[in-house]
């Protein structure tokens, strides 16, 4: 049994009863475009249904991340300028944010959140995390991953790109752009415990695979300029092939303070997202691309995935984020 009548249907595409049976019963005889307007007066239908619920309700969404600033700024942005389009619910967010430490730092985040109708998590692959995933989960309160998952967990869904895909294109790029210089390559890796980072350099490494490339991995600095900027200049200092960077964890500014410091030469530089710093260093040729993709679809996907959850939207299918591949030529406003 369809989730509308036959006459409700009918109505909303000026079709007979007759002809919208045959559709929802997939009866021969039908031409596609009528085919199509029966499909679309459900599809109509749904937002109407969709709207009527939302009328005058009100959802709180928290918003949980460890994350270098100017990526969490870049986010929060998106999040506060997609809000208005739930309308007519009122939609509010709560951010929780920070810039570095360990997984008991998220977990007790998590533990002290009340009242919510979804919480938005860029957080360690740690089983303490996934515990208090579980736990939310299991009150009723859906948890989207962004960026990086926590896979064994009962999260609701996970929002972003295709990890693993950005590694191989990261490293498709680097290895064109390097020719037959035989250069190595730097990986700056944020920290080990964020999943979706140890997908891109999974991803990466599996790409520069028979390349014999040496690839130099630095990891810990929380993407954090000053922790970044150290840890490069040890790696150059001690790998005099490094000529490449692949940037899957950021502090990119001080990536490239620390070449400069030592008068060395970076052929090709590969990092993500269009947060303030990279935008100003693709300006000025620093960086060679930027993988990037819209944060603000992904903020609307992962609210609309909470909403739907509480039954407030219709139940939304989630596929990997395209990965925009931006140079300074094409850098969108």
């Amino acid at each position: 049994m369809h989730r509308y009548k036959v006459r409700e249907i009918a109505q909303q595409c000026g079709l007979s009863e007759a002809t919208v049976d045959r559709v929802l019963n997939d009866r021969p005889g039908v031409r596609e475009n009528t085919r199509a307007e029966v499909l679309q007066a459900i599809a109509d239908l749904d937002k109407q249904r969709a709207q009527l619920r939302l009328n005058g309700r009100r959802y709180l969404i928290d918003v949980v991340m460890q994350t270098p600033q100017r990526f969490s700024d870049a986010f929060r942005a998106a999040v506060e300028a997609e809000l208005p389009a739930f309308a007519p619910a009122a939609v509010r967010a709560r951010f929780h944010l920070w810039e570095s430490g360990s997984a008991a730092r998220t977990v007790e985040v998590l533990g002290r959140i009340k009242g919510s109708h979804g919480v938005i998590l860029k957080a360690q692959d740690e089983p303490e995390v996934a515990e208090q995933v579980d736990r939310l989960v299991g009150a009723g309160v859906p948890v989207v991953t962004y960026t990086s998952d926590v896979a064994n967990s009962d999260r609701t869904a996970y929002v972003g790109i295709d990890n693993h895909g950005a590694g191989l294109t990261a490293a498709y790029l680097v290895d064109q752009w390097l020719g037959d210089a035989p250069a190595d390559v730097l990986i700056t890796l944020s920290r080990t415990v964020f999943r979706g980072e140890g997908e891109r350099e999974v991803g990466f490494r599996a790409g520069l695979r028979g390349s014999r490339r040496e690839i130099v991995e630095i990891s810990e600095g929380d993407g954090i300029d000053a922790n970044t900027e150290a840890l490069v200049l040890d790696a150059l200092r001690r790998h005099p092939g490094i000529e490449a960077v692949y940037s899957p964890g950021g502090g990119n500014a001080a990536t490239v303070a620390a070449f400069e410091k030592l008068g060395r030469a970076c052929r090709v530089f590969v990092a993500h997202d269009l947060d303030v710093d990279n935008r100003r260093l693709l300006r000025q040729g620093k960086l060679s691309v930027v993988l990037h993709n819209d944060l603000r679809a992904d903020a609307r996907l992962a609210m609309r995935v909470i909403l739907a959850r509480q039954r407030a939207l219709p139940e939304e299918s989630v596929r990997p984020a395209p990965i925009q591949v931006v140079t300074p030529h094409n850098v969108p406003g």
